[in-house]
């Protein structure tokens, strides 16, 4: 009796370890592969920002894409029969040169890579493709899912299409080399607007919202906010679309510019850490 005691004794431990074993693989299987959703919030700083210049912006443009290269600023309009491809005075904000697009085109993200300039576009499908002084057409390129926000890390064009997933593009083949995933609080981070390449950091407008969120390029954890509450008065904002959405990094002088679709000014700010 003794013996069939501790054989049973001995089953049930087995069965037991065998249970508990069979939880825990299935457990880490299932577990969210991406590190960022174990993050813990409270570990996420947000900064704040004092402004440093302010010039006018074209109030008539709705801002989906902005960049400062060379000592020049490129501007990307949407809606459809106003998108446009814009080189802008900074300090007057007067539009230098302009290529309209086709109508049936609703323009987005731009960044410059390789002395060309890459224009995206809403639900088209096609990113359009410029030569980086004179804005004359050198030919397209066609992508999968929507066109929102576009930049580059100095070799690979970096790609948002409004959820929480960053694609990374040969700016040859234009094919998608990688992708990383945001998540905030275990949650996925959607509306990844216009994209900015700062410091070795993806910054991106979240839309309609006045933060910026700053983006490791490797994993996709969230590095921090910029909270821009209040930047452009209230009073000044005449249309319910009138949100934040433009970042702009010249690099030379360490210096970033934001605006916001149909705002009347533009601002080079200094994040306060």
């Amino acid at each position: 009796m003794k013996n069939l005691i501790v054989v049973s004794a001995k089953f049930y431990a087995a069965a037991a370890i065998w249970l508990l074993s069979t939880l825990l693989i299935n457990s880490c299987a299932n577990a969210p592969k991406n590190k960022d959703i174990q993050q813990d919030p409270d570990a996420v700083p947000t900064y704040g920002y004092e402004i440093v210049n302010t010039w006018h912006h074209d109030a008539t443009a709705f801002t989906q894409g902005l960049v400062f290269r060379d000592g020049i600023l490129y501007e990307s309009t949407g809606l459809y029969g106003l998108s446009s491809l814009r080189i802008v005075d900074l300090t007057t904000g007067r539009i230098k040169k302009k290529v309209d697009l086709s109508t049936q085109l609703f323009g987005e993200g731009i960044t410059v890579l390789n002395g060309k300039i890459f224009q995206l576009t809403w639900r088209n499908h096609k990113c359009l493709i410029y030569e980086q002084g004179s804005l004359k057409p050198l030919g397209e390129f066609s992508y999968k899912g929507e066109g929102w926000g576009l930049t580059d890390n100095g070799s690979f064009l970096i790609m948002s299409d409004g959820t929480n997933t960053l694609r990374f593009l040969n700016p040859e083949s234009f094919q998608t080399q990688r992708t990383i995933k945001v998540y905030e609080n275990g949650i996925p981070l959607t509306n990844l607007n216009e994209l900015e390449y700062i410091h070795g950091e993806i910054y991106a407008n979240i839309l309609s919202s006045d933060r910026i969120v700053r983006i490791d390029p490797e994993s996709g954890k969230i590095l921090g906010w910029i909270d821009l509450a209040g930047l452009l008065p209230s009073k000044m904002l005449q249309n319910k679309n009138a949100v934040l959405n433009g970042i702009a990094y010249d690099e030379a002088r360490d210096r970033i510019f934001v605006t916001g679709k149909l705002w009347p000014e533009l601002f080079e700010i200094r994040v306060k850490r």
